[in-house]
């Protein structure tokens, strides 16, 4: 009997998500639609769009004009009723970001703030944090939480940051960061973070790898609907695979790694550290960076092609680098296409959707998914 009432209850449960997913994921939407979207019976439509209307994340918003019957009434999502802030620290930088409950981009701001784990370093962050929410507009009420993305490797079952060469950490309690913050807080890697934030809201359970080129090379695998993050936490540490035996020096000590060929630094330095710079230059045509470029697009293909080889996915990349690449996107999959030994093509590739705060936005969608799932 427990167990009958234990699966009646994970049933409606999982009614209870898929009903508010689908009101959030459009502008107006009718009971009656719900429940063919959902394919569940109109008794079940009804009790959970209740329910949802009573914790003020749905309301009715007039009616659907008739077609013979009575009208149907109009629901629609409340989707600012709670809101979630994503932090992204840096080695230099803060990224901020604030969203609503279907995962949009309110407003961002990033500030220059070298990371420390002095007092005052965290008494900056929380009250950038509480001065970007007031600019909103928001009470702090509606605030969920705040999900941190951080440059390494998060354990969150140990609630340690195992190690991060950004911020010069190693074995550091995850208390460190969050006994400061004026909300509850999530921890992720930034990578994972970015990828999250690339695949919400995706079609079906595809398996797609997001690369992160950034100051450092990283990366997220997706499966399932699912970041798959390893035995040991460090999948998807795409930068540390060996690009040339024996070839440059790596900051992890090794010799050879993406990192040291595919970094945003590995740009920036060539444009006296301003990426912008090096893409402005680039666009002005002259002659050393545009051949620095093409240097750059055909390390980075050899790394895509084998991540698409290895994984038969697409492939995202993003980071520092990937917000530029936009402008790019039919010389690098020509490039890409000519190393591809089944198709004719590299269709595969995708350049990101967010080209600013990709990691803070994806920590800040984990606090709102966390949110849903606890309905």
């Amino acid at each position: 009997m427990d167990q009958k009432r234990a699966s009646n209850q994970e049933v409606r449960k999982i009614n209870r998500l898929n009903t508010i997913r689908s009101i959030l994921a459009c502008e107006r939407i009718s009971q009656r639609e719900l429940a063919q979207k959902l394919d569940v019976s109109w008794p079940t439509v009804l009790q959970n769009v209740k329910e949802l209307a009573a914790l003020g994340l749905v309301q009715e918003v007039g009616s659907f004009e008739s077609t013979g019957g009575r009208k149907a009434k109009a629901l629609a999502p409340n989707r600012d009723a709670h809101l979630a802030v994503g932090l992204d620290i840096t080695q230099k930088h803060i990224g901020l970001v604030l969203t609503n409950l279907s995962g949009d981009l309110i407003q961002y701001t990033r500030k220059k703030l070298a990371f420390s784990l002095e007092e005052a370093y965290f008494q900056t962050v929380a009250s950038e944090i509480l001065a970007f929410v007031a600019s909103a507009n928001y009470p702090k009420e509606r605030i969920l939480g705040l999900g941190v993305s951080l440059p390494g490797i998060v354990d969150v079952k140990a609630d340690i940051l195992t190690y991060s060469h950004a911020l010069d950490l190693r074995d550091t309690p995850l208390e460190e960061f969050r006994r400061h913050m004026p909300f509850p807080c999530v921890f992720i890697n930034d990578a994972n973070a970015a990828g999250f934030a690339e695949l919400r809201g995706q079609d079906g359970p595809r398996s797609t790898l997001y690369l992160s080129l950034s100051n450092s090379v990283g990366g997220a695998i997706l499966t399932g609907g699912q970041l798959y993050t390893g035995n040991h936490l460090r999948a998807g540490e795409f930068g540390h695979t060996t690009l040339i035996p024996d070839g440059r020096p790596c900051y992890c000590g090794k010799l050879g790694c993406v990192d040291s060929y595919c970094s945003a630094k590995r740009l920036a330095e060539l444009a006296n550290g301003s990426l912008e710079l090096f893409f402005d230059r680039l666009r002005a045509g002259d002659p050393e960076i545009k051949t620095a470029w093409l240097e750059y697009l055909n390390w980075l293909a050899i790394v895509v092609n084998n991540l698409e080889m290895s994984f038969d996915c697409d492939v995202i990349v993003g980071g520092y680098v990937g917000s530029f690449l936009g402008e790019h996107v039919q010389l690098f999959r020509s490039i890409l296409a000519a190393r591809n030994t089944f198709d004719q093509n590299a269709d595969y590739f995708k350049p990101c959707k967010y080209k600013y705060e990709a990691a803070a936005l994806g920590a800040s969608l984990l606090q709102i998914e966390n949110f849903l799932e606890s309905l």
